[in-house]
């Protein structure tokens, strides 16, 4: 269980709750996500997460993956990799698009950051880091999708940035236990902190 969490110096950061990600009728449906996610709850207790943040005074920072920006072939994104090219080949996560669009429930309220990315890391290519210094953020707190992909490489780049990082285990979400746990377990605990939101919540106070 953490510490107690300051808020003003916390922010709260929410990856890739979007459509195509975690809902039935994305995009990514077929991989088991939208099961996942709502096994380990996880639009739920985000959403518990954010109220806590916004009423202590916390920042919440939303991180959307946009796969097209408006170009019909999708140009202004490289393909190098096998993730990047699926969210091509299905469709993804196509700006103005319902499943570029944030789940039902965490929408970005006044006050929130919305930051989009187009690669797999919160902070690859993003103002992600200068917005949290210009905060005078110390700690993240990261939730989101996918716990093996998006969430670990975020937390990766967070600690490498200098900030302690707080993972939420049940305010993320894969495609199924196995790899969750392979993140949790194994990779994650080096870099940060892992605890439920109820720990979390607590500690914020």
């Amino acid at each position: 269980m953490p510490a107690k969490i300051d808020p003003a110096k916390t922010a709260l950061i929410i990856l890739d709750l979007q459509n195509d990600v975690i809902m039935e009728g994305g995009a990514f449906a077929d991989s088991g996500a939208p099961a996942h996610a709502k096994s380990q709850n996880v639009v739920e207790n985000v959403k518990r997460l954010a109220a806590a943040m916004r009423e202590k005074g916390g920042q919440v920072v939303h991180i959307h993956h946009f796969g097209n920006q408006g170009s019909s072939h999708d140009r202004d994104s490289k393909q190098n990799a096998g993730l990047y090219r699926s969210v091509r080949e299905v469709g993804a996560l196509q700006a103005g698009s319902w499943g570029a669009a944030p789940v039902e429930g965490l929408e970005p309220q006044d006050g929130d950051i919305v930051i989009q990315k187009q690669r797999m890391g919160g902070f690859s290519h993003t103002p992600l880091d200068i917005k949290l210094r210009g905060l005078g953020a110390e700690k993240i707190i990261v939730t989101g999708a996918w716990t093996n992909m998006s969430v670990e490489m975020t937390t990766r780049q967070g600690a490498d940035n200098g900030y302690e990082v707080v993972v939420v285990s049940d305010g993320t979400s894969t495609i199924d236990d196995e790899w969750q746990k392979a993140a949790l377990e194994y990779a994650i605990p080096n870099l940060a902190e892992v605890a439920t939101t109820d720990e979390v919540i607590a500690a914020i106070g």
